[in-house]
């Protein structure tokens, strides 16, 4: 039997700028997740640091712990990999002033 599994994107051709955020995306089903973020046009100044965020509710969040380097080039793509992640996920980071990126934002999950 192949397991459960899912695509989902949760931001297209989204320009990240300040502080930026995928939609909540309802995941507790999973046993497993990977994500991926792709820059989709040449990203601007310099590449923050994004982070995994998890929720009990979808509204409330809180760092999940695991973090990811933000595409530096265009079509780059940085991945995490995800467990034991509750019911809610979403992707979060913070842009310096002046920096941006165009992302592409999936989340691949397997029952």
């Amino acid at each position: 039997m192949l397991p459960e599994s899912i695509t989902a994107i949760v931001a297209r051709n989204e320009r990240w700028t300040g502080e930026a955020a995928t939609e909540p995306f309802e995941a507790g089903w999973a046993r497993e997740a990977v994500v991926f973020v792709r820059a989709l046009k040449e990203p601007a100044g310099a590449a923050p640091m994004a982070w995994i965020e998890i929720s009990p509710d979808g509204m409330h969040w809180v760092p999940e712990g695991t973090r990811l380097k933000m595409p530096t080039a265009k079509d780059e793509i940085a991945v995490a990999r995800l467990t034991c992640f509750g019911n809610w996920l979403r992707v979060a980071t913070r842009f310096d002033a002046g920096a941006e990126c165009t992302v592409l934002v999936t989340i691949h999950l397997k029952a």
